[in-house]
């Protein structure tokens, strides 16, 4: 039997930014991954301040931005890299009502310091009426940031590449296969809903799919362009497009409409020819009130619940789980937005 202090269960953004809190604070942890790409794999990765259908920022933009980067860094002292690209969101204008609205919240005081004054051209793409730029925007190097975290884990042993088994938990004792666990921690993502411990957190199910495509000419320029959805180069000659939003179409397989959908929208923004290469998606756990669900169950006191991140799973995972570490280690209380407590009475 090894005693531990941690299972964590999942392999998305909360669950591998709450292992990095854990190397911080010298915690022994094993993490149980299915290895089965969930959204948080297959995401876009962008790191974005501002809600740019309303222009607009939300709670805690600016903390959890600073501390993204503080993160990403100490990341880097183990793996040698820093998985932030450092190219930043042009989102197109529809119209010239566009620009001005813009330009009236980029003086207010909560967007000064994201949305950029200078109206900005941009070759190769449709953009009549120039783009705005966001700043502080950035993206993650997705992939490899999952592949490289995962490798760490695994040469130190805290990887266990198995899908979990609920039944297989001696609740009384803490006792999971061979391992004496003092706390566990469950970032399932929506794989939630078959957990019989939290089975029941508001979580709400939205499919996006992305496109990876091979455009007849590259872009000049490196950023990340928006209008209906996200463009941007990767390494590997290819542009990733996407994604979509759709609560309704959820089976396991591709949906040639989420297909059309992003070829028709890439087509307005791009004239030339593009070929699809990959065509990929997932399942973002959402919650109505747009916020993360974190908190301890109300029998077994020593299980935890990570979830509901979102669009934001980047934001949402590094900032939120420092939080849940001093929740359970220093019953710090968590804040009553992100607290699975806040639907008790509803």
């Amino acid at each position: 039997m090894k005693n531990i202090d941690y299972i964590i269960v999942g392999d998305g953004y909360a669950a591998l930014f709450f292992a990095h809190h854990l190397i911080k604070q010298e915690k022994s942890f094993k993490i149980f991954s299915e290895g089965k790409k969930g959204a948080s794999q297959v995401s876009a990765g962008i790191v974005n301040p501002v809600v740019l259908k309303k222009f607009t920022t939300f709670w805690k933009a600016q903390e959890q931005i600073d501390y993204l980067k503080e993160t990403i860094s100490e990341i880097e002292s183990y793996t040698g890299k820093n998985y932030i690209i450092n190219q930043p969101i042009h989102r197109i204008f529809h119209d010239e009502n566009e620009k001005k609205l813009w330009l009236k919240k980029s003086k207010t005081e909560t967007l000064v310091d994201f949305l950029s004054p200078d109206f900005i051209p941009i070759d190769g793409v449709a953009n009549t009426f120039d783009t705005g730029k966001v700043m502080q925007s950035s993206r993650l190097e997705v992939n490899a940031f999952f592949t490289d975290m995962m490798a760490f884990f695994d040469s130190k042993n805290d990887l266990v590449k198995e899908r979990f088994d609920y039944s297989l938990i001696n609740t009384s004792d803490k006792i999971y296969k061979g391992f004496q666990f003092k706390n566990i921690v469950f970032c399932e993502g929506m794989r939630v809903v078959e957990n019989p411990f939290f089975k029941d957190i508001p979580v709400i199910p939205n499919k996006g799919h992305h496109i990876k495509v091979k455009l007849q000419n590259e872009l000049n320029t490196k950023v990340t362009v928006k209008k209906k959805h996200f463009l941007f180069p990767l390494n590997d000659e290819l542009y990733f497009y996407g994604g979509t939003y759709d609560r309704d179409q959820l089976h396991s397989k591709i949906d040639d409409s989420a297909v059309k959908q992003l070829m028709i929208g890439l087509s307005e923004i791009y004239s030339q020819n593009f070929e699809v290469k990959d065509v990929s998606f997932g399942f973002r756990p959402t919650v109505k009130d747009r916020r993360p669900i974190l908190g301890r169950h109300p029998e077994f006191k020593d299980f935890y619940v990570f979830n509901g991140l979102g669009a934001r799973g980047i934001l949402n995972g590094c900032y939120f789980s420092k939080n849940l570490l001093e929740f359970i280690e220093n019953n710090t209380p968590l804040p009553e937005e992100v607290s699975l407590e806040r639907f008790n009475d509803k």
